[in-house]
């Protein structure tokens, strides 16, 4: 959860029914993609699942569609595809002294079925605590941030505040977002929580949830050209292999390309210390420009964690051209890993889109010499694609295609580089640091590169050769044709495989 660094005042909105009918006109309201009723969101928060239920909580603002009020909003669904809106979990409260205000800022949830914090009534296994980070401000000015509990009887929804607040409190004002999972070899909770100026995640350890003790810290590796934040420690498969490996993800700086990212680092954890593997360059999560604060589900039963991410970059979050609501989440992700001469890498994999409609088009063996328009128009689809490599110089697909506006992924087939530009995507001039082409390697095999592409009117998130790299970026065109067109330059290309399916709406 960020601060609101080099984020402009927030004018207090006139307060509105909470979930009110969207309105028709929101053109960019993704299709498939979460969103809040009203008003803003940014980061993620205590993603649970319980009893048939994934629970997502998520920093939100009930007064307006701007940063500010930091609360948490709240959503159940049985399928991770389908949501039902909850009324606001944890909201922003003032201080007994009254001249102070604490928001709800980013932080875990989990299942205390052992009832070890003793907050449930005897043969209880289905309590919920929330921890979260108290934001302590005056007048936006930040105090002081430290970490607090909350814990729920009915599976979220409704909440009390530990009488006994903080339950961690080191005295700084950039100390935040703590991620909570139960230990079972220590049989004790583990949390991590990033002292984010100083590039540092700290792990703490507890038998309750209320007493922490400090194990060790890691740090100052891997990218540190802006503050950390938002950490997660979990465990993740390696493909083909009857192992596991521990992975710590934070939310960072992206080097090269100068905005927030994520990062990760693959190695183990014995209980106390994580001891990173040895890697020779910065691993990211994401290499496009807006996909942030992604955190995994606990409590999950399924074999591999899942993950979901902040749709938007702090850039130009206030700033985007969205009506009733401002940002979204990603599709939730399936990760494992893979291992490489180079190391163990990250694979992403989106979850199945079960509300696919079947109309769309299936080709194979399609030769692309200059410019091939598709006869498929649409805003809200998956696109899927097998691509031989051929003599193309430069090869891609224009997606969201209108007169003068167009999204466009490119593969220099030299360079073995994949690039998304969005500098002709339609409404760019919110912001000048908006308009961009993001690039990131992407190896052939055998000749071919695979590519999966969610399009949802404002959202392109990339999955390329099955998930080994990934790219996530708003656009917002205006003209809303929607028009596919294939194209090569250089020579010609052969798409073995073309898939398009619609993604209808929501019920």
């Amino acid at each position: 959860m960020i601060k609101s660094i080099g984020i402009a005042a927030i004018a207090l909105v006139t307060s509105c029914a909470l979930y009110a009918q969207t309105s028709p006109k929101e053109q960019y309201r993704p299709a498939y993609h979460f969103t809040a009723p009203q008003n803003w969101i940014n980061d993620p928060n205590g993603l649970v699942y319980l009893e048939g239920e994934y629970h997502i909580f998520y920093q939100h603002n009930p007064f307006g569609n701007v940063w500010g009020h930091m609360s948490w909003g709240h959503a159940v669904s049985k399928d991770l595809l389908h949501w039902q809106h909850l009324p606001v979990a944890l909201e922003e409260y003032k201080n007994a002294d009254d001249s102070t205000q604490t928001m709800i800022f980013s932080g875990g949830a989990v299942v205390d079925s052992a009832n070890t914090s003793g907050f449930f009534e005897k043969g209880k296994k289905d309590g919920m605590v929330a921890i979260y980070t108290a934001h302590k401000h005056a007048n936006l000015k930040g105090l002081a941030q430290y970490q607090n509990l909350a814990y729920s009887s009915d599976k979220g929804r409704s909440w009390k505040h530990y009488d006994k607040n903080p339950v961690l409190d080191i005295g700084l004002t950039d100390f935040r977002d703590p991620f909570v999972f139960w230990y079972a070899p220590g049989k004790k909770w583990i949390m991590s929580v990033v002292k984010a100026l100083e590039y540092t995640v700290q792990f703490y350890e507890s038998p309750n949830l209320k007493d922490w003790k400090l194990l060790s810290e890691f740090g100052r590796q891997g990218d540190v050209s802006k503050i950390w934040e938002c950490s997660s420690l979990l465990q993740v498969p390696v493909q083909g292999q009857n192992q596991k490996k521990w992975m710590l993800m934070l939310s960072s700086g992206h080097r090269q390309k100068d905005y927030l990212a994520m990062q990760y680092f693959v190695g183990d954890f014995d209980g106390k210390n994580f001891i990173p593997q040895k890697q020779d360059e910065v691993l990211y999560i994401d290499e496009g420009k807006d996909f942030y604060a992604g955190i995994p589900f606990g409590n999950l039963q399924s074999k591999k964690p899942v993950m979901i991410g902040w749709i938007n970059d702090w850039e130009y979050a206030n700033k985007i051209p969205t009506e009733k609501f401002k940002g979204a989440m990603s599709v939730p992700r399936e990760l494992s890993l893979k291992k490489t001469d180079a190391g163990y890498r990250l694979i992403q994999a989106p979850i199945e889109l079960s509300f696919i409609d079947e109309k769309g088009i299936d080709l194979t063996n399609i030769k692309v010499k200059e410019n091939l328009p598709l006869k498929y128009k649409g805003e809200s689809y998956e696109l899927k694609a097998e691509i031989e490599i051929g003599a193309a110089k430069t090869f891609g697909i224009k997606l969201l295609k209108s007169e003068g506006e167009e999204s466009v992924l490119i593969y220099d087939a030299a360079q073995k580089r994949l690039s998304f530009d969005r500098t002709k995507s339609g409404n760019i001039s919110f912001s000048d640091r908006f308009p961009s082409v993001e690039s990131v390697v992407v190896k052939p095999q055998n000749g071919k590169i695979t590519l999966q592409l969610l399009v949802d009117k404002s959202i392109v998130e990339i999955f390329a050769n099955g998930g080994e790299q990934v790219m996530t970026d708003v656009v917002f065109p205006t003209k809303h044709e929607g028009g596919i067109e294939l194209f090569s330059e250089g020579g010609s290309v052969v798409f073995k495989k073309l898939i398009i399916r619609t993604v209808v709406k929501k019920k």
